[in-house]
């Protein structure tokens, strides 16, 4: 596993959602740095399991991935997107 992952965060009606590039995984709350927080425990939690299981697969996010966060349609939705380079 790598020692930092980039992370785009996005308002989504009444939470915010924290995705990460290398691996997919999201993370969500009421604020962004707890959105960032999930998403840190879903890295952690995978990474456990990656390295316990041999079946389990690992893809960076394609650009068509990206591409439909990005734009999803959501009235509430703000149109500026934060990105953060995460330790985890």
């Amino acid at each position: 596993m790598i020692d930092f992952y980039t992370v785009i965060i996005r308002k989504s009606a009444d939470y915010w959602v924290s995705l990460c590039l290398e691996n997919g995984l999201v993370g969500q709350g009421n604020t962004p740095e707890q959105s960032i927080d999930k998403l840190k425990q879903a890295i952690e939690s995978f990474a456990e399991v990656y390295e316990s299981d041999s079946d389990v697969y690992f893809s960076p996010l394609s650009i068509n991935e990206l591409h439909e966060f990005l734009t999803l349609e959501d009235a509430e939705a703000s149109d500026t997107y934060e990105l953060r380079k995460v330790y985890a």
